[in-house]
């Protein structure tokens, strides 16, 4: 099932995005873009590189920095894994066709790079590694492959940031994510989405995890884009395999958001949850999807979506779907958007806070959600992550 796409195809004009003249020169390191650090911060970069395990960044058009800092992880531009390892075509567009839909044959026919991750077997990478995305033209199409291998017994985190330049108007991005998760490996995928109000978005996600294999990701958007289309699909085809996502949306000013993810339950006693939080406010509009299909004996799954809304103006539907193909399985769901409730602001008032002030307080533990699976450095970033982004907000 792919999305429901909240601006219609026929609204974006692919070719009314540039592929010329997003040519920069390579740097030696992040705190040469010291212009641009503010928008790299807010995507979760950190410029001096603490505690990370390597950094890859690509503006517009070109690959700026690749490096790894650790034994046991490669980093680098998906047009020179390519080139470098033939075998890598048999990872290359094997979980999301090149015809799956216009903006994939985009991709496939005009690439502008993309990163390649791979912690090598056996390799436990603890220190996450930072990776963005970055629009810093105006009128640019960025057009990403992403190709992400954690090879068998194998730890990698990730976390990856796409923003854009103060100076952007307008853009496009394009973005094909295929994730590999070997037997008993482990990936963790924390994505900062930072866009701007002229940003089209339009990532394509697909993830296969074999025998014990763990993914889990961690989406948070707080900032306002034009349109925003996703809907990532895990498949857990070995046994005992485990594939979560938890988004947190914060959809304001006219952002037309249409997100949801789907785990196709393949393996014997496979699991896994979709958990999302969403506000709308303004003219807002969301579409929250969720989708469990169970296909393998002793499967179980959960799905919660809740949604809050903070004006009448704005616009939350949340489409949560369960299937069930065979008997011996357990999925379930929660689903439900309302308000603030009026007694939550008066009991914070009667305690002292402004009106505002309480408002501010349900918000923020309303979108707060424990993020499962991480090394306890990298909680701190996401925390401190989210903290960042909310401030932008409230």
């Amino acid at each position: 099932m792919e999305g429901i796409d909240v601006r219609g195809e026929e609204e974006i004009e692919i070719e009314s995005f540039d592929l010329e003249g997003g040519e920069h020169d390579p740097i030696s390191g992040l705190d040469e873009l010291s212009e641009y650090e503010k928008e790299l911060l807010a995507a979760g970069i950190d410029p001096q590189e603490r505690e990370r395990s390597g950094s890859f960044l690509q503006q517009d058009h070109s690959v700026v920095l690749a490096r790894s800092l650790l034994p046991g992880l490669e980093v680098m531009g998906t047009d020179d894994a390519l080139r470098r390892y033939p075998w890598l075509e048999d990872y290359s567009w094997k979980l999301i066709p090149r015809d799956r839909d216009r903006f994939t044959r985009e991709v496939a026919e005009r690439p502008t790079h993309g990163y390649f991750i791979r912690a090598e077997r056996d390799a436990r990478i603890t220190l996450p590694l930072q990776s963005c995305l970055f629009i810093s033209k105006d009128k640019i199409r960025q057009n990403v492959h992403n190709i992400i291998i954690a090879e068998e017994n194998s730890e990698l985190h990730i976390i990856t940031g796409c923003t854009v330049s103060h100076r952007v108007s307008s853009a496009l991005h394009l973005g094909i994510s295929e994730f590999y998760v070997k037997p008993g490996a482990k990936i963790t995928f924390t994505m900062v989405h930072n866009w701007a109000g002229g940003v089209d978005v339009r990532p394509r996600s697909a993830v296969l995890v074999e025998d014990g294999g763990v993914f889990i990701s961690n989406y948070i958007v707080m900032t306002p884009v034009r349109s925003l289309q996703m809907y990532p699909t895990a498949y857990c085809l070995g046994r005992g395999s485990v594939a979560t996502f938890q988004s947190i949306v914060y959809a304001s000013s006219h952002s037309n958001i249409d997100m949801g993810s789907r785990i196709v339950f393949k393996g014997r006693g496979s699991r896994g949850d979709i958990v999302s939080r969403v506000i709308a406010t303004d003219h807002a509009k969301v579409i929250a999807k969720g989708d469990l299909v169970g296909e393998a004996d002793d499967v179980k799954g959960h799905l919660e979506c809740r949604g809050l809304m903070l004006s009448d103006t704005s616009v939350i539907e949340s489409v949560p779907e369960l299937k069930a193909r065979r008997r011996n399985i357990d999925l379930s769901h929660e689903a439900a958007v309302g308000k603030i409730a009026e007694e939550e602001i008066r009991y914070l008032m009667a305690r002292g806070f402004s009106e505002d002030e309480a408002v501010g307080m349900i918000i923020r533990g309303f979108l707060s959600l424990e993020i499962k699976g991480l090394p306890e450095g990298l909680a701190r970033e996401t925390k401190r992550m989210f903290d960042m982004t909310l401030e932008k907000v409230m």
